[in-house]
């Protein structure tokens, strides 16, 4: 009698895998930033799909890059990061091409953000916040008119200036001073700007990734240079903030998502892809990020506040330049100056 209770259990159990209480739970497993996908968005996705969202944050990109290639692709479902590093990680074989078929919102995408250098043929990726970083300061706490990168080296800023945490884009400011690339092979050069970086250390308070226009608002610091959604909030806190292109040159960027080769739910990840390219839950995401809207639908749901709120437009795209892969010999000069100015902050 035992046996055959045990054998109707085993049974009961069988079955329940396939129907409802047994049911295994969808899930996307995305990794980006910290709050960088709006939370109404991801709850709103979960109740209309019923997938899931796991979402693990990561401080850089490179951090981003280690981990996915720890996992040869795998892991995660969906990564949102910059431009540059998504290069390398396709150049490593960590990219899954997309299925289009699955994405009927693809066409909503502008095309004047596709087709760049990390995915020419727009094969792996799907644009997410393009953006141009500019200087933002309080001129009533500066005492010079700041007009370039090569100002943040002035003396009367010691101890006033917020950067963000991010290699090639301190490290190609400092190349931009001397009137070369953010992209350039030449070591000497690189090395150049390392020993000028080095000389801007007195200058910096902060270094940080997320929030820095808070200090500036707050008055921590006095000059920052912040990301398009930064400088959007800086500007709604204090409109008496200046805002400055660099005479040396902007720099553009796109944060785009992509899906790693061995994702365990790919299905998943299109779901959520064709999801965000909605037009109006594009326009959530952008007035809640402030970045460039990549969603040609979005256009018609953003409002003006949203519009006024940019300093930048799709005609500064232009005039920007990307920070491109390098050598591994130019990647490993990066880092060690990067490195050397860390340290002489501490």
């Amino acid at each position: 009698m035992k046996r055959i209770l045990v054998l109707i259990l085993a049974l009961a159990l069988s079955i329940s895998a396939f129907t409802g209480c047994g049911k295994k739970t969808e899930e996307l497993n995305l990794y980006t930033w910290a709050e960088y996908v709006p939370a109404d968005v991801i709850a709103d996705f979960e109740k209309d799909t019923g997938i899931r969202v796991n979402y693990t944050n990561f401080e850089t990109n490179e951090e981003m890059l280690a981990k996915l290639s720890a996992a040869d692709g795998g892991d995660y479902d969906l990564i949102l990061a910059s431009d540059y590093i998504i290069k390398i990680a396709a150049d490593e074989g960590l990219l899954s091409e997309l299925d289009t078929s699955k994405i009927p919102n693809w066409e909503n995408i502008d095309p004047i953000y596709q087709g760049f250098f990390y995915d020419p043929e727009d094969k792996y990726t799907v644009p997410y916040a393009p953006g141009i970083p500019l200087i933002v300061y309080n001129p009533d706490k500066v005492s010079i008119e700041i007009d370039g990168y090569e100002d943040l080296w002035d003396p009367s800023l010691v101890d006033q200036v917020g950067l963000m945490d991010t290699e090639r884009v301190v490290t190609g400011i400092t190349l931009k001073t001397l009137g070369a690339s953010f992209n350039t092979e030449d070591l000497d050069l690189i090395r150049q700007a390392g020993e000028k970086l080095l000389e801007l250390a007195p200058n910096i308070r902060m270094l940080h990734q997320d929030q820095t226009q808070n200090a500036l608002i707050q008055g921590e610091i006095n000059v920052a240079f912040l990301f398009t959604s930064q400088v959007a909030l800086a500007l709604q806190a204090n409109p008496n903030f200046k805002v400055v292109y660099p005479k040396e040159g902007l720099g553009f960027g796109v944060d785009a998502l992509f899906v790693p080769k061995n994702a365990p739910n790919k299905d998943n990840a299109h779901t959520f892809l064709n999801y965000i390219l909605d037009g109006e839950v594009g326009a959530r995401i952008a007035t809640q990020t402030y970045y460039l809207c990549p969603n040609k639908v979005s256009y018609e749901y953003l409002p003006e506040e949203f519009h006024n709120s940019l300093m930048i437009t799709t005609e500064d795209i232009p005039e920007g330049e990307f920070i491109q892969n390098i050598s591994s010999e130019a990647e490993a000069v990066h880092n060690e100056i990067y490195t050397a100015f860390k340290a002489a902050l501490d």
